[in-house]
């Protein structure tokens, strides 16, 4: 009895299908939490690496710039603070069993234009008058710019790096999303991360974090805005019912770099419940 015993523990432990990795992991979205914030981030800026926006705002262009390492743990560490950004007062979710992909979703975007402000105010008390509270904002964004540790990047980014950062992308991000919002600026879901891991595009990661934001959206019947970076990924979010609505166009690099505004209306349909997953294979917004 104990040799057919230990012989079955030795079948079992052999087993290649076992895994200590959660299978729900693979094929269901998981709501992530403020201590996920490190992988979380590590895992968004492998996934943001190569974007046009990213290497813009870490200057690689510049040839004064950083070494390619620094550079690399700046980047690191700037997701990890949007990371504690926008989970501080919004939604933070993944699939795949090592944060494959990413999603943060915000009801407002208030929260990282206030930081801006705040930063000015602290390092530059001369420009503090010019930068006013936007509507909708609250005490908890000081909060929320200290905690995440987003106030560190005003003196941890290189100069050049600075000035895109928070004197040309805040401030076009802002208000840009307050011209095509207007009356609902503070009433809709700012999708403003959704990545994925180079190694694991293709399995329809994406889909899922969208469509898992979107049914929320459309239960509360609130429409999403997001900023798409990458030109090729318009074709893929305009399948989720996205419109291209406006266009911010970034000048301080020797090329300018656009970002795509777009938003999608609440709806109450499955239309986009059987999309090709395919068309996400170089989703990296």
């Amino acid at each position: 009895m104990e040799q057919t015993s230990t012989y079955t523990k030795e079948l079992v432990l052999s087993d290649s299908s076992l895994s200590l990795i959660p299978s729900t992991w693979d094929a269901e979205v998981r709501r992530l939490r403020m201590s996920d914030r490190r992988e979380a981030g590590l895992a968004l800026a492998q996934s943001f690496a190569t974007d046009p926006l990213s290497l813009y705002l870490m200057g690689v262009d510049d040839a004064s710039c950083w070494s390619s390492e620094q550079l690399w743990k700046l980047h690191v560490r700037l997701m990890v603070c949007s990371y504690a950004s926008f989970k501080f007062r919004g939604i933070a979710t993944s699939v795949g069993p090592d944060f494959d992909a990413v999603a943060l979703c915000s009801p407002t975007l208030t929260n990282l234009v206030y930081g801006n402000q705040l930063m000015k105010s602290l390092f530059l008390p001369s420009f503090a008058p010019k930068h006013r509270m936007p509507p909708g904002t609250t005490n908890d964004d000081w909060l929320a710019t200290f905690w995440s540790g987003t106030w560190r990047l005003w003196y941890q980014l290189p100069k050049e790096c600075r000035k895109r950062f928070f004197d040309e992308l805040y401030p076009a991000l802002h208000n840009t999303k307050a011209e095509v919002m207007g009356h609902r600026d503070n009433d809709c879901y700012y999708l403003g991360y959704i990545g994925t891991k180079a190694n694991a595009r293709g399995r329809g990661y994406a889909s899922k974090l969208l469509r898992h934001m979107m049914d929320k959206a459309d239960r509360e019947n609130r429409a999403m805005y997001l900023e798409s970076s990458n030109v090729q990924n318009n074709v893929f979010y305009a399948k989720f019912g996205f419109e291209f609505k406006k266009e911010i166009v970034l000048t301080r690099g020797p090329a300018p770099v656009r970002l795509y505004c777009m938003v999608r209306e609440p709806q109450n349909d499955s239309a986009s419940s059987s999309l090709d997953v395919t068309a996400e294979k170089g989703l990296s917004d």
